[in-house]
């Protein structure tokens, strides 16, 4: 193994006897070969433990490696820490990685320099019949992959599937890691690392089989509640419209329900102000703040930003912008 790999691969584990064995091989029968393979056992109880040893025993390439801290994000972090390679590439202990993945990313960010970091489609891997909301976020995922559309749609939900992607290890120095708090550790850095101007994009081809669980930390964990997401989000959202909303503090929500303003009014801690609300129903008065969308003004004349949830409402109200004028990033935001 060479002491300088080009690639650090960091794959924390916990009590993942069942499937540890299919993420390590997926890595080591990689295309690309000059990597090294970190594992981090995060004080498993199972056989886990025993199977890296027994796989570092057949690869070199394996760093073996322990976190006290219980969590995905103090285990990946010390697997950061102890990196060597000009890139890291993030892997859960469940899933299974595409031959090319390395060598197509890799490839990416030596001919692109301008680009930190760079993702892929992801193959959801359904365990039950009962993941459909699920399935729909890894399409919504998918769809998103120009750093442009990334950049815009980065409040929606999270654009990156955290283990499907690389990025250069001097980001990792530059601008933190992963940090610990009430909210989703990996959809932050990404938020994080935009904010401070790091270009993301996404290959257009499948980088990784994403297995689903019920025990998967999504599923399980308070820290991916939507709450979490949305208080998240709306802290980053906010520093990026004083930034860049030419009509600041005001903004005008499209969403009158009760819902839309609940999300929307974490905003307001930031000083944002709601100039009015946009309501497709013509009949809904609220203090005489409601806007009928007919009746919008002319792109140039308001900010706006959609707390509509549906994918389907979502699109047609995009839609609807885009013909009155209305430009992505510039004149309105998705938010949810």
């Amino acid at each position: 193994m060479s002491d300088n790999p080009k690639i650090s691969v960091i794959l924390p584990y916990y009590n993942a006897e069942k499937t540890l064995s299919r993420a390590v091989e997926s890595i080591l029968e990689q295309s690309f070969h000059d990597f090294e393979l970190i594992l981090i056992d995060n004080n498993s109880t199972d056989s886990s433990p025993k199977i890296a040893e027994n796989w570092q025993s057949k690869d070199k390439r394996i760093v073996l490696t322990k976190e006290s801290k219980q969590g995905v994000m103090h285990a990946s972090n010390k697997g950061s820490e102890l990196a060597n390679g000009e890139y890291i590439s993030r892997m859960d202990s469940d899933d299974w990685a595409f031959p090319e993945k390395l060598k197509l990313q890799s490839r990416f960010l030596n001919e692109n320099p301008e680009y930190g970091a760079v993702a892929g489609l992801v193959e959801h891997m359904s365990h039950s019949e009962n993941t459909e909301g699920f399935n729909r976020y890894v399409q919504w995922s998918n769809s998103i992959q120009s750093y442009q559309d990334i950049f815009n749609r980065r409040f929606i939900e999270s654009p990156i599937v955290n283990p499907s992607a690389m990025w250069r290890s001097s980001l990792s120095e530059k601008h933190g890691m992963y940090k610990a708090g009430d909210f989703p550790e990996d959809y932050e850095m990404w938020l994080r690392w935009l904010d401070a101007g790091v270009k993301i994009m996404k290959l257009p081809v499948t980088v990784l089989k994403w297995y689903d669980s019920d025990t998967r930390l999504t599923r399980t964990n308070s820290i991916y509640s939507d709450a979490a997401f949305y208080k998240i989000k709306s802290k980053y959202l906010a520093q990026w419209l004083k930034k860049n909303n030419p009509y600041h503090p005001n903004v005008s929500i499209w969403g009158a329900s009760r819902i839309s303003r609940r999300r929307a009014r974490l905003l307001e801690p930031y000083g944002v102000k709601f100039h009015s609300f946009i309501d497709t129903k013509k009949s809904r008065q609220i203090n005489n703040q409601i806007i009928y969308y007919e009746d919008l003004p002319p792109a140039g004349e308001m900010f706006i930003l959609s707390y509509i949830r549906q994918m389907n409402n979502r699109a047609k109200i995009m839609s609807f912008l885009e013909e009155r004028g209305y430009v992505e990033g510039k004149d309105y935001l998705v938010i949810s």
